[in-house]
């Protein structure tokens, strides 16, 4: 029931396709892992590469195998296959997914299917029930539930950071690690030139850190070369690496800034970005509603 691609055409893997990879993960990491870990673990079982990892997908920030895998994770936590209930949203493998096998999977993509539909139908009396199920989930409409359903306002500020001068977007980094707690930020150049776009120095407790950073104003993925390139680029200057981008970065990008034996690099992507930016309210304001209640039982004691 797998869908034929076109000849030579570079494709996701689809949320049916993922559904027995993330068993899989799940088992390879001990039962337990959070949504990066077991993206970055499917990708090295199925051995995807940078080429599909850096398919972007169409409406949000994530990649299209990002979207794909949490579109998965959502089909077997319906049929109680993983759950995700603790505070820090860790998936957790239970029994009933421990015991499935690979073949069972199509029956589980129909089962949760039908649970949604019904869930649907209690919800609204005049929703239909599919008859012809479709195994590419990622056309479903209605994505309101798990981390699927993305904030509008990481969308929108992201938008905005594509939006301005390149070298600006440098500026404001350079902001960012001030008002984290850097010390000396310089912008070293304009954008361009392929090598470290600034410096700064780190202070925690006694020690310090000389820190060279790089950002890139991406859409797409950071991939492992970038880091690789990054890497050349500060290496003796410098204590610790760091690559800011608006995009993401593959597996094989953040298994490189990891590597053994090399300078380690620490990477924010866009979403850590836009949670930085509000944090510093930088550029972002929250706003809390006022919620006024009445207390009944002070009025009797008076």
């Amino acid at each position: 029931m797998l869908k034929q691609t076109k000849e030579n055409e570079i494709i996701a893997p689809r949320p049916y396709d993922l559904m027995w990879p993330t068993l899989k993960a799940l088992k390879a990491l001990g039962g337990s892992a959070s949504n990066q870990e077991l993206v970055d673990k499917i990708i090295e079982v199925e051995a995807y590469p940078e080429e599909i990892q850096k398919i972007p997908h169409k409406e949000g920030r994530k990649t299209q195998i990002e979207y794909n895998a949490a579109w998965a994770r959502t089909h077997l936590k319906r049929v109680s296959a993983i759950n995700n209930d603790g505070a820090k949203g860790v998936w957790v493998l239970l029994d009933s997914g421990d015991d499935l096998l690979e073949a069972d999977m199509e029956k589980i993509f129909l089962a949760s299917r039908k649970i949604k539909s019904e869930n649907r139908k209690r919800k609204k009396d005049h929703a239909d029930v599919k008859k012809n199920v479709d195994l590419d989930s990622s056309k479903d409409a209605d994505l309101n539930e798990d981390e699927i359903n993305t904030d509008d306002w990481k969308d929108q500020l992201l938008e905005k950071l594509y939006g301005i001068d390149p070298y600006d977007f440098e500026k404001l980094c350079q902001l960012v690690l001030r008002e984290s707690g850097f010390i000396k930020v310089e912008v070293t150049k304009k954008s361009g030139d392929g090598g470290i776009d600034g410096v700064g120095i780190l202070r925690v407790n006694l020690l310090s850190f000389h820190v060279s950073f790089q950002c890139k104003r991406y859409k797409s993925s950071v991939g492992a070369g970038d880091i690789r390139d990054f890497r050349g680029a500060f290496v003796g200057r410098g204590d610790k690496g760091l690559f800011i981008t608006t995009g993401t970065f593959t597996s094989e990008a953040r298994k490189e800034a990891n590597r053994d034996g090399a300078p380690a690099i620490d990477l924010i992507d866009g979403e850590d970005l836009c949670d930085l930016l509000k944090n510093l309210k930088l550029g972002v304001k929250t706003e809390f509603i006022e919620k006024v209640t009445i207390n009944d039982e002070w009025f009797y004691k008076i």
